[in-house]
């Protein structure tokens, strides 16, 4: 599936698991795009941050091996992120509906505050 495109998954085609034994390269990596205040109330566990906004300056940041599933609140940021890292020689897809489609088909979130993790 493409969107303007772009390629792109739904929310189901994700991997269910993101973390990796220290030491070895992620097959797959969740890059949440979103800015810091969305990130600390709800995320995947797992998942990478790195704001749209400093996708540019820490894009390096990433293995350029693994495939990226780039994931923002409905699907517009990531949008623009995967066209930027496909630019720049990363294997990238949209995740359609974003963290918002995440949480309605009860995917795991974590939060950085007290309150019970969420998207919405």
């Amino acid at each position: 599936m493409t969107s303007f495109g772009v390629p792109s998954v739904p929310v189901e085609a994700v991997p269910a698991e993101f973390d990796q034994p220290p030491g070895q390269a992620a097959a797959a990596v969740l890059l949440d795009v979103r800015e810091d205040d969305e990130w600390q109330l709800g995320h995947a566990p797992g998942a990478v941050h790195i704001p749209l906004s400093d996708v540019p300056a820490r894009y390096g940041e990433l293995d350029p091996d693994a495939q990226l599933y780039v994931i923002c609140r409905q699907g517009g940021r990531s949008l623009e992120a995967v066209k930027y890292l496909a630019n720049m020689g990363y294997e990238a897809v949209n995740v359609v509906g974003g963290m918002v489609a995440w949480q309605q088909l009860g995917r795991p979130l974590t939060g950085e505050v007290a309150e019970p993790a969420k998207i919405y």
